[in-house]
């Protein structure tokens, strides 16, 4: 994704979460004279990952333009328990109204990529590339796909658009494995991914007599894992898939296959710990 359609993603995601949150206006906050200006600050009290960055910004900027926003820690990097993670100063307005929705985005994002990096975490060392999947919350599927990359894993393919990944309901409507494959190569683009699900060794078999070139075991065991990739010899690109937790990911590394696949990077989502306070008020 270029870095322009991303950030009008960002716009458009923030707008959207902040009339959602702020409707006709924000009742509090007008409680605090127009003029009234403020310092603040946001802390972790945990030790995370932090992303979000962008969305923070935005969701400030959006809200009053002269707001001043110092990092301390960038979108990748740890940050400890009782760490300041940025600063703020601009109308104290912006700040109640904005404060909600700006740690929403920067909660929910760090949270993925502290996943992802224990993941890649995992993994480190075979080789093998930790993927997300198209099991995000909807409407934010880009800013989800950024954090796993903050993170240090990888994204499969972004939508439906972008590549094929043919599952079982597509060869049931298609017949086949064969002729589900035969229509996807001769439909699909020179550069455009093709991936077909299998569940068993014997549709391992036929997909790559199929000429498949990628190939997503789904719910393998290890020991079938690595009857699959001993039967692949090397002729397609590998993916487990399927009940894959921190406590298992490194072994199924360990037989040989190219990609895992893991939906909890970001379907089963735990917000990081953070709070944002006023230092300072003028």
């Amino acid at each position: 994704m270029s870095n322009n359609l991303l950030e009008t993603e960002i716009n458009d995601a923030v707008r959207r979460a902040l009339a959602e949150d702020i409707g006709s206006a924000d009742l509090t906050a007008a409680l605090i004279p127009e003029s009234a200006v403020a310092e603040a600050q946001v802390i972790s009290r945990e030790a995370a990952i932090l992303c979000g960055m962008a969305w923070f910004d935005a969701v400030f900027h959006e809200l009053s333009r002269p707001m001043e926003i110092n990092w301390q820690v960038r979108d990748g990097e740890y940050t400890t328990a009782g760490q300041t993670v940025c600063t703020l100063r601009g109308p104290a307005r912006a700040l109640l109204t904005g404060e909600r929705t700006a740690l929403n985005f920067l909660q929910t994002l760090s949270g993925i990529a502290t996943v992802a990096r224990r993941y890649a975490d995992a993994v480190r060392g075979t080789g093998v590339k930790v993927l997300d999947t198209r099991k995000t919350l909807p409407g934010l599927r880009h800013a989800q796909k950024y954090a796993v990359r903050c993170g240090g894993c990888y994204n499969h393919r972004m939508g439906l658009y972008d590549g094929v990944l043919i599952k079982e309901n597509h060869i049931r409507a298609a017949g086949s494995i064969t002729a589900a494959l035969r229509a996807a190569q001769d439909l699909a683009a020179d550069d455009v991914l093709v991936e077909i699900e299998v569940r068993t060794i014997e549709e391992l078999r036929e997909a790559l007599e199929a000429g498949a070139k990628r190939i997503l075991l789904d719910n393998f065991t290890l020991d079938d894992l690595r009857r699959a990739v001993a039967e692949n010899h090397g002729r397609a690109k590998l993916e487990a898939s399927g009940g894959v937790t921190l406590e298992n990911i490194r072994r199924i590394a360990e037989t040989g296959v190219d990609f895992i696949s893991v939906g909890d990077l970001t379907k089963n989502i735990k917000a990081v710990d953070l709070t944002l306070l006023f230092s300072a008020a003028e």
